[in-house]
């Protein structure tokens, strides 16, 4: 039984020392001196408030992208033990003693330098030689835009890892697809796939971009593999539920994850409260959950109530009266009903509070039993403090003349009558007997004798109106919009009869034992910045819902006024533009975003290149040409795209091709290098948002994989001549050494770690665009 004692253990494993070696070099390029600045630099002043937040567990929205980036950076601080407590308010300020500067910046710098063996890898999976692939992988360690967004606290870089794990992971996937399906290493590097997919959506919605591109691209796989006569009927479908389960519902359920995960640690009341829902807020701890808690569930005749509506824009607001009227004469010359004004209030008042009344009894309390107010009932509002009821009429509103004014009543004994019932419209209910609900019902009120829906319009009244939000009765003819909304936030049963015991029951806070949570589904769809109109949701039921929900985030207009710093889409390409991220307060020392120009002129002259010869050899292959051979003809045969051949063979010219060339691999080459530049790229020229240089990486990442495939593909095969191959060689040695001697000439203002004099400064100017910081004296 103890014969294996006899023999010793041998473990043998394979190391690529190049891999070794890259990321050796690559950690060693974005962790020297990581702590250095040890200020705020450009967004870390963005991303820092919210790693403070997630410490102190404070609730936040951010509407750029998903939370999980956050909660990566947020780990690096809890590992570093960061209390939280720092007030990220300007760019350049000093960081205090308690901040972890290394451990926050860890993160981003870690996925930078990792991304280096990933293109490397990459490249191989893609059957390129090895030469390539370190030509690829040497590139990424050199180009200075990437260096300097990886080692701050930013996101980009960890986009970019997981952008380039998923494309590696999907390559590794497919190679094992011939030999080894359904094997241990084959759904490891499936499921992979749809983590990786998964995890670069997390970080910001742009990763929706690469996430699409493996899905088209294992789709035509897919496509071909339906096609195999080899498999049975049985064996395809496990094939296409397989890759199904991995690349559309695990990705699904972990976007999912995120927000469940961010949704436990972030659970106290915040600043961000006030744009959420008044349901959203009861589920929070503090803020107003500390007021509604235990308020009454049904909404019943003689209730007192806050109505908030549910648009919340332009800023979150309550329905409200006061004791001032309308002006008998607007500027414009137009009249109004001098009737007392009703507004919207975006700030906590008394005046805010409205019980609710059955037109057919006068009491305004609450019966015991209470008689709940259900869906169709129709109703009156009464203003708390000054028992007016609220009212509309054929009268123009102020500032929106095509609706109709809506007012507390005034009886000024005039033939003005009062129209003062409202049919209650639950417009989320289950049922048509559904009870009126605090926080969780959202309601319409449709004015019985004109059919008009108490809106709000939006629009801030003139002085006379207190630069209040204006409220307006909306034809129903004019269609559904948020605006008109409401939904109970505070609420509490009547128990005064008399106005001046009322007035002291609305100015005390309400306290009965009822309680009522959120389920995490209703808080993940406020989460999401948009909401869908009816057009949206007719477009999403033929596109999957998850990438079309992310596509109309991406393209959201921006609120933000014109950055300094923002360029467009075209600056990109001829790196026209720069960002000044850090200028030391007492040197010239400075870090700029600035990319390695000599990388970049040549990754876009090679998709150009690239571009030209596929549809050059398209056009050749119609003619029954083929350049390139075909997969069959010298290869060990991978399903569909990926082929690799075994030895050497002829092109239509009688050169002989570098193994592993075939016209499937240079496909898809292009359709994951030059697909991925374009999906991370053309989609910015939709975007009404505000645009920075840095959203151009993702898609600089596979133009530089494109690059050194281009540049084997001239060597190998429009070299014609030995001499020919020899001297591309030399010229691709000299060029590289000019992107080496480029990198080294900016590396001041990558790292920021040497001060220039201003001569050296202006030297580095190479355009007048370019915003290099050079200090008076």
């Amino acid at each position: 039984m103890l014969g294996f004692l006899k023999r010793p253990v041998v473990v043998t494993a394979d190391i690529n020392l190049n891999v070794v070696a890259l990321t050796a070099v690559g950690l060693l390029s974005r962790l020297w001196h990581l702590a250095y600045p040890r200020a705020v630099v450009f967004d870390e002043v963005y991303y820092g408030q919210y790693i403070s937040f997630y410490m102190k567990r404070i609730f936040f929205l951010d509407g750029s992208g998903p939370p999980f980036g956050h909660m990566l950076l947020a780990l690096g601080g809890y590992l570093g033990g960061f209390d939280g407590n720092f007030l990220w308010n300007r760019i350049g300020a000093e960081y205090s003693s308690n901040v972890p500067v290394w451990s926050l910046r860890l993160l981003p710098a870690l996925t930078g330098a990792f991304s280096i063996p990933m293109a490397y890898q990459i490249l191989l999976e893609l059957g390129f030689s090895h030469c390539a692939a370190m030509g690829a992988a040497l590139l990424m360690l050199i180009e200075n835009a990437l260096i300097t967004q990886s080692r701050l606290m930013l996101l980009e870089s960890v986009l970019i890892f997981f952008n380039l794990l998923a494309v590696l992971s999907y390559l590794k996937f497919s190679n094992s697809q011939k030999h080894r399906p359904f094997s241990l290493s084959w759904w490891f590097w499936l499921m992979l796939t749809g983590v990786a997919c998964s995890c670069a959506v997390g970080v910001k919605y742009m990763g929706i971009f690469t996430y699409l591109l493996v899905l088209a691209v294992a789709s035509v796989h897919a496509w071909h593999l339906i096609g195999d006569q080899t498999l049975s009927n049985v064996c395809v479908l496990c094939h296409l539920l397989a890759r199904a389960a991995a690349l559309l519902v695990i990705p699904t359920l972990m976007y999912l994850l995120f927000f469940y995960v961010h949704l436990i640690l972030v659970y106290r009341s915040g600043p961000h409260d006030q744009i959420m829902s008044s349901a959203f807020q009861a589920s929070l701890e503090g803020g107003l959950a500390r007021i509604t808690q235990g308020q009454p569930l049904e909404v019943a005749y003689g209730s007192q109530v806050t109505l908030k509506n549910v648009f919340g824009k332009p800023v979150p607001c309550w329905l409200h009266s006061h004791q001032s009227t309308y002006p008998m004469i607007y500027e414009n010359g137009r009249g109004s009903s001098h009737q007392q004004q009703v507004t919207c209030y975006p700030f906590k008042d008394v005046n805010n509070w409205w019980i609710v009344k059955d037109p057919g009894r006068h009491q305004l309390v609450v019966n015991n039993p209470p008689r709940p107010v259900r869906h169709g009932d129709v109703v009156q509002l009464v203003h708390g403090m000054t028992t007016r009821f609220l009212n509309t009429h054929d009268v123009a509103a102020p500032l929106s003349p095509h609706s109709q004014e809506v007012s507390c009543y005034v009886d000024y004994n005039i033939s003005m009558p009062s129209q003062n019932l409202w049919r209650l419209d639950i417009v989320n209910r289950e049922s048509d007997t559904e009870v009126w609900k605090t926080i969780l019902s959202e309601v319409r009120l449709v004015h019985v004798n004109t059919s008009a829906v108490l809106k709000l319009s939006g629009a801030h009244l003139p002085d006379w109106g207190f630069q209040q939000l204006e409220v307006v009765g909306e034809k129903l003819s004019r269609g559904y919009h948020e605006s008109m909304v409401w939904n109970v936030e505070e609420h509490r049963y009547g128990k005064s009869q008399e106005q001046k015991e009322r007035e002291l029951e609305l100015h005390s806070p309400a306290q009965m034992d009822v309680s009522r949570n959120l389920s995490f589904m209703a808080r993940f769809l406020e989460l999401q910045p948009l909401r869908l109109s009816k057009d949206d949701v007719r477009l999403a039921t033929r596109l999957q819902p998850l990438a079309f929900l992310q596509w109309r985030m991406l393209t959201a207009k921006s609120d933000d006024s014109e950055h300094k710093y923002s360029s467009s889409p075209l600056d990109w390409v001829t790196l026209d533009t720069s960002i000044a991220y850090w200028l030391h307060p007492r040197t010239s020392a400075q870090i700029h975003l600035l990319g390695n120009i000599v990388i970049w002129a040549s990754a876009s002259l090679a998709m150009v290149v690239y571009v030209l010869l596929f549809f050059w050899y398209l056009l050749r292959r119609r003619r029954s040409i083929c350049d390139i051979p075909e997969e069959t003809k010298c290869c060990r045969c991978i399903p569909t795209l990926l082929e690799a051949s075994s030895g050497k063979c002829k092109d239509q010219a009688g050169i002989a091709v570098t193994p592993g060339y075939s016209w499937l691999r240079w496909v898809l080459a292009g359709a994951l290098c030059a697909g991925g530049w374009a999906v991370n790229y053309l989609p910015f020229f939709m975007m009404e948002k505000t645009l920075f240089l840095y959203h151009y990486l993702p898609a600089l990442t596979f133009q530089i994989l494109l690059l050194p495939v281009v540049l084997q593909h001239v060597s190998d095969h429009l070299c014609r001549s030995q001499l020919l191959r020899s001297l591309f060689s030399a010229l691709v040695v000299a060029w590289y050494s000019c992107a080496c001697h480029v990198f080294n000439t900016l590396r001041p203002l990558t790292y920021g770690d040497k001060s220039l004099s201003p001569s050296e400064l202006k030297a580095l100017r190479w355009k007048d665009s370019w915003d290099i910081l050079i200090r008076k004296h």
